[in-house]
């Protein structure tokens, strides 16, 4: 597999270098943001978008919004302030909100100190966020390879890839960490309706890494499932309930509908900082509702009769007894998903993954 060469998101002198995915795979262009606002912006209009580099990018903007200021007086109301810009920018993804939380207690944890202290501090905390996410998904990866037989062919949907996170990906974490096993796999990507994540994301990652990879309309997938010319469906996840229910892109509920009709395995790639244990099931998640213009048109030409009403919810979510398991970096976790998550919950992995003491 050939080095990477790109990133989604780094900390460069003072400001936060996103690659623009808006723009891909026609152009790799970098955009550098200097102050909060602009990384919110960049956040809603997914410059930047999976729900682990959402988090990172949320990071580095209260980190930003300590940079710039002056005092320690105008720090705290600038992080303050911050926290509450980029909460209001995706309500879906829980990493953001994680990222957020972490964030504002490194700052509780600064107060008393210089100014100085408290910017790099902050910042080691974003860049640490960033660096550890990446860990995170190769060992997740390397998890959920055992489950991908030799010469399977993949169904993914989205992009839940290195563009998606700290790097390496989540569900594509899973197809890297096989194919790096020495597996032998080839990837169907969903063009992913109507962002075409998939089409221009996922196929531009994987081609890169010289993973094959075809793309398919979304409507597709039931044909070639009925063909036998799918073997697992692997997704990843934007937040995932105590019980085990799956929010992630819009119309991966359907693909494991699909999956449970033709006995495909439906597996979920989900970073433990994606798993909300505050929320039962999947009906207390807030589904994000985008604008009609990425229904409506295709770049700048329209293909929807003027006046014609259009919905546009950006994810939906796939009950618990459609998923087979669930991979995470702590392990696998199978039915029933409020015992094994429970359990994940409970390990901590600076001693082996060994229980925690109740």
């Amino acid at each position: 597999m050939s080095e990477q060469k790109w990133f989604a998101i780094q900390w460069q002198q003072g400001s936060v270098v996103m690659l623009d995915q808006r723009r891909l795979p026609l152009e790799e262009v970098y955009e550098s943001y200097s102050s909060v606002e602009q990384v919110a912006v960049a956040i809603e209009k997914m410059v930047i978008r999976g729900a682990p580099a959402i988090g990172i990018a949320a990071a580095m903007g209260v980190s930003l919004a300590a940079h710039n200021a002056s005092s320690i007086d105008e720090c705290e109301q600038a992080i303050d302030k911050a926290i509450a810009r980029l909460a209001d920018t995706r309500p879906t993804a829980v990493n953001l909100f994680w990222a957020l939380d972490r964030m504002q207690n490194k700052a509780a944890h600064l107060r008393g100190q210089s100014l100085p202290v408290i910017q790099e501090q902050l910042l080691a905390e974003a860049n640490e966020i960033l660096v550890e996410d990446a860990r995170i998904c190769e060992t997740l990866g390397r998890a959920g390879a055992s489950l991908i037989a030799d010469g399977s062919r993949v169904l993914t949907h989205c992009n839940a890839g290195a563009l998606a996170t700290g790097g390496y990906g989540t569900a594509l974490g899973v197809i890297r960490a096989a194919v790096d096993a020495g597996k032998s796999l080839s990837v169907f990507a969903d063009e992913t309706r109507p962002y075409l994540q998939g089409a221009r994301l996922t196929a531009w990652e994987l081609h890169k890494d010289d993973i094959p990879v075809e793309v398919i309309a979304d409507n597709m997938a039931g044909h070639l499932m009925s063909r036998g010319e799918v073997d697992c469906v692997i997704v990843g996840s934007d937040r995932t309930t105590a019980n085990g229910d799956v929010a992630n892109k819009i119309g991966t509920y359907t693909l494991a509908v699909l999956c449970r009709h033709h006995g495909i395995p439906f597996y979920a790639a989900v970073p433990m900082s994606t798993i909300d244990y505050s929320m039962d099931t999947g009906e207390q998640i807030p589904i994000e509702e985008r604008g009609e213009e990425e229904v409506t048109h295709h770049g700048s030409e329209r293909k929807v009769p003027e006046g014609v009403g259009v919905r546009n919810p950006a994810f939906d979510v796939t009950p618990a007894d459609l998923v087979t398991a669930i991979i995470t970096e702590r392990g696998v976790a199978k039915p029933p998903y409020a015992d094994s998550l429970a359990r994940l919950k409970n390990l901590d992995p600076d001693r082996g993954n060994k229980l925690i003491d109740p």
